[in-house]
């Protein structure tokens, strides 16, 4: 017998009964999802590396269909971190053979299911080919309107910052903005993320319990969920429990909760 068609089979009756008791008028708009275990799931079955990544883009499409599915509008997807960069080089020119191959291969789903596809981070650091395909998806799909598919390349929260930082800078040096105007909100607008709300739900896969340097900025009042399955296990299941989890929190923002004004 498959051990994965077992599995799955386990699992329907209790993803059904989470996928009934969701309350699909409490979701988050904005999912964040720092993908983790590719490496460890090869190692444990004793496949190299690229096994792992290459399942874990499984993952990535039954997830990327699923919130679609059930509403969620903006989807970010922790792809490769300035880190990431540290690797052997053999390892990063095939993350980005798959980066190639995924996009080619799912604009036309993006096109087909109004999914509006964006990039985060330093794009241009990336080889040139891959850095045009992005590009050239980013806009054949802008007027999408049904879900934002994000995903962080070449990506860093501190390195985010400073971008921010220089820009602001000049901008003050310019005179195109006064240092009376600068807030928060202002500051959020020299941000990769400038129109893309801040994430309501991170989720880590694979047990680690930290934010890896990513949306540091964004992430001040964003719930964080953390499990232990491993990216390319996981599924429709896995994300379930997330989103139930998060419907069980009072979000306070720092105010004094519900049951302490009553």
């Amino acid at each position: 017998m498959n051990p994965t068609k077992k599995t799955t089979q386990n699992n329907a009756p209790e993803e059904s009964a989470l996928l009934q008791s969701l309350d699909r008028e409490n979701l988050p708009k904005h999912v964040a999802i720092i993908m983790d275990g590719n490496g460890r799931w090869a190692a444990q079955r004793h496949l190299p590396r690229i096994a792992g990544h290459r399942s874990g883009i499984q993952s990535v499409r039954k997830i990327i269909t699923f919130a679609r599915e059930i509403g969620i509008k903006v989807l970010t997807l922790y792809a490769f971190s300035n880190e990431n960069w540290n690797r052997p080089a053999k390892e990063i020119t095939q993350l980005m053979m798959l980066l190639e191959r995924y996009l080619n291969k799912e604009l036309r789903t993006m096109m087909k299911n109004g999914i509006r596809f964006r990039a985060l981070g330093q794009i241009d650091r990336l080889q040139n080919s891959v850095s045009q395909l992005i590009r050239s998806v980013e806009e054949k799909t802008k007027n999408n309107t049904n879900m934002v598919l994000v995903l962080a390349l070449s990506y860093g929260g501190r390195t985010e910052i400073m971008d921010a930082m220089k820009k602001v800078y000049q901008d003050l040096e310019t005179e195109k903005l006064s240092i009376k105007d600068l807030d928060e909100q202002c500051f959020s607008e020299y941000l990769y993320t400038k129109d893309i709300p801040d994430p309501d739900l991170m989720i880590r896969t694979s047990g680690e319990i930290r934010v890896s340097n990513f949306l540091l900025w964004q992430v001040a009042y964003t719930e964080l969920y953390f499990t232990k399955t491993l990216w390319p296990d996981f599924r429709e299941r896995d994300f379930l429990l997330a989103l139930r989890d998060y419907q069980g929190r009072e979000r306070r923002f720092g105010l004094v909760s519900r049951e302490k004004q009553d």
